[in-house]
């Protein structure tokens, strides 16, 4: 009666027949067959270890070991996105009114729309900032749709410097920005709460300075 068992089939390794009474070959001989064959069955059911990344690629952590912005810091990309909306705007009502430009209400509403669609992202692109002390550099992300991921080693940064707005200064926050030793290059990290802005930025120069004496 057939096996009705669902499952998967595995070949079962059958020793071949011995030889004639009349060969002169030791029966010796057959088992190394024996051993290769059960080797070759039983060696994809192995686990095998993972591989290290030859090339060397950044190993970004977990997401809970990110350290995130404040949640005030909506408020100032808000406030940017409908000022810069509304210098826009202003621009094409100007071309609308005194020019008389046929298409300057077209995109009069092009920009209200996008200024909309900005401000309902605003929340979601600030949850995206993070940022992490590691063991050699600090580690720096942002971004929804287009991650960016920045790793700045402590022994090159040359200039740490603290910049307030005036929205950011009456939320009491603050901006913290990292200039390198190349000088074409630099990090910010926005939205940071003053006091811990400063911490940070005396916590960095502390590291930047032993990593540079150990060189």
């Amino acid at each position: 009666m057939p096996d009705t068992t669902e499952g998967i089939a595995v070949p079962v390794p059958v020793a071949p027949e011995p030889a004639a009474a009349s060969s002169s070959a030791p029966a010796s001989e057959t088992a190394p067959v024996l051993e290769t064959a059960l080797v070759l069955e039983t060696a994809p059911l192995l686990e095998t270890a993972p591989v290290p990344d030859p090339d060397g690629r950044l190993e970004l952590p977990v997401a809970g070991e990110w350290k995130r912005v404040s949640p005030r810091y909506v408020v100032v990309e808000i406030v940017g996105t409908v000022i810069f909306g509304l210098v826009l705007c202003a621009g094409a009502t100007a071309l609308w009114l005194l020019a008389e430009v046929s298409w300057a209400p077209i995109v009069l509403a092009l920009i209200v729309v996008v200024t909309l669609i900005v401000v309902l992202f605003e929340p979601r692109r600030v949850r995206s900032i993070g940022y992490q002390l590691r063991q050699d550099d600090l580690l720096f992300r942002r971004g929804i749709m287009f991650q960016r991921f920045v790793s700045v080693p402590y022994g090159r940064m040359q200039l740490i410097d603290v910049t307030r707005g005036p929205v950011a200064r009456w939320l009491g926050l603050a901006d913290l920005k990292f200039v390198t030793a190349a000088a074409s290059s630099g990090v910010l990290v926005p939205g940071l709460a003053f006091d811990d802005a400063e911490a940070l930025r005396d916590r960095l120069v502390e590291l930047a300075e032993s990593r540079r004496a150990g060189l």
